[in-house]
């Protein structure tokens, strides 16, 4: 018999935790699709590592949004029961794999903000959160030096190469302004967590000057989706999901 979805208590700070693990086990779950699928045996492993890494950050938040809402949910259930309007992810990181040069720019745009958003997070003055920002910001590093040197080689390739990661680009660039939308401004102000626009300009800036190595061109300011932190998503999520949660859905409580 199919279970239903749990409910969750959204206070400001179980919300935020939330955000930032959804961002993370979605994509994480995103990148675990190329297991056995990717151009090379060695970025086979490379793209599944970093969806560990990725899992990992997420079951970290998810254990600490459970210690705080402390309304008996825990990483499983924020994972598995709630509905597609409950996540709270970036539409970003929900958006399918394409080509492997889709998922390395997908990378490289998510990378280039976790970066200096979990280095800017190891001053929070919630200690659990800066702990778990500590461990992320080494993991985002590699993560970002890992998709960076892709982004060249693709950009700077052949001439299909060099098409294929520039069609990336463009498809996925009305994707990269959420990031940057005010998080609550209570938690800003405690100091508990920051203020993502702060991370533009630096974004901005590595984002430039990895495009700039790689021979490919930025699309010019414009509209930028956005309603993944509201609940507001694709259509894409919706069928991800139904994947990720079939087990726990179909046969709930099941043991392994």
């Amino acid at each position: 018999m199919a279970t239903s979805s749990i409910t969750v208590a959204e206070t400001p700070l179980v919300r935020y935790a939330l955000a930032r693990a959804d961002d993370a086990l979605i994509l994480g779950h995103r990148l675990s699709e190329w297991c056995g699928h990717a151009p090379m045996m060695e970025e086979d492993m490379a793209l599944a590592n970093i969806g560990l890494d990725l899992i990992g950050q997420a079951r970290a938040l998810y254990a600490y949004a459970a210690e705080v809402e402390a309304a008996g949910n825990d990483e499983d259930g924020y994972a598995y029961l709630r509905d597609v309007g409950q996540y709270r992810n970036l539409l970003l990181v929900e958006q399918p794999n394409g080509d492997f040069a889709r998922t390395i720019v997908r990378q490289l745009f998510y990378s280039a903000f976790a970066d200096p958003y979990w280095r800017a997070m190891m001053a929070s003055t919630d200690p659990t959160l800066a702990a778990i920002a500590a461990k992320s910001e080494k993991e985002s590093a590699y993560h970002l030096r890992h998709s960076a040197e892709w982004v060249i080689r693709l950009g700077d390739g052949t001439e299909e190469s060099h098409a294929r990661a520039q069609a990336a680009v463009e498809e996925l660039w009305p994707y990269t302004g959420e990031a940057f939308e005010p998080d609550d401004g209570d938690l800003v102000g405690r100091g508990v967590a920051i203020g993502p626009a702060g991370l533009r300009e630096t974004w901005s800036r590595t984002v430039a000057e990895i495009l700039a190595e790689a021979t490919l061109t930025a699309p010019a300011p414009g509209w930028m989706q956005r309603g993944g932190r509201d609940g507001r998503h694709s259509e894409h999520l919706g069928h991800l999901l139904s994947e990720l949660q079939y087990l726990q859905r179909s046969f709930p409580g099941a043991k392994w």
